[in-house]
C-alpha cells in the first residue's frame, strides 16, 4: 500500500508543478497583451496557443464587459483553488496512507 501512496505523491507533485508553469504561462499571456506583440513572434504564438482553449472557454461563460477580458483572472483563481484543495487533498490522502501503514504489523 505504501506504493499507492507514493504513487499519489508522484502524481500531487507533478499536478501542483504543472499548474504552476501553466499560471507563469497565464501571467506571461496577460501581461503581454497589454503590448501590441508582433503575432509571427514564436514566443507569442506559444502563449496564444496554449492559453486561448481554456481562456475561449471561460469567455463562453462571461458576460460581455465592453472590452475588458476577466477570463485570465478567473482561470487563476482556479488555478490556486486547484492547487489549495484538489492537490493538498492528494497529499493528505497519500501521507494518511502512508502513516496508517506504519502501524500495521
Amino acid at each position: 500500500m505504501f506504493v499507492f501512496a507514493n504513487f499519489l505523491l508522484a502524481v500531487a507533485k507533478i499536478a501542483d508543478i504543472l499548474l504552476t508553469i501553466y499560471l507563469y504561462i497565464l501571467i506571461a499571456r496577460a501581461i503581454i497583451s497589454w503590448v501590441n506583440p508582433d503575432p509571427y513572434n514564436p514566443i507569442v504564438n506559444f502563449l496564444y496557443r496554449s492559453t486561448e482553449p481554456i481562456l475561449s472557454r471561460v469567455r463562453r461563460f462571461l458576460p460581455d464587459m465592453g472590452g475588458l477580458d476577466l477570463s485570465p483572472i478567473i482561470v487563476l483563481v482556479a488555478i490556486y483553488f486547484l492547487q489549495s484543495f484538489l492537490v493538498r487533498s492528494i497529499y493528505d490522502l497519500a501521507y494518511k496512507m502512508k502513516l496508517g501503514m506504519g502501524g500495521m504489523p
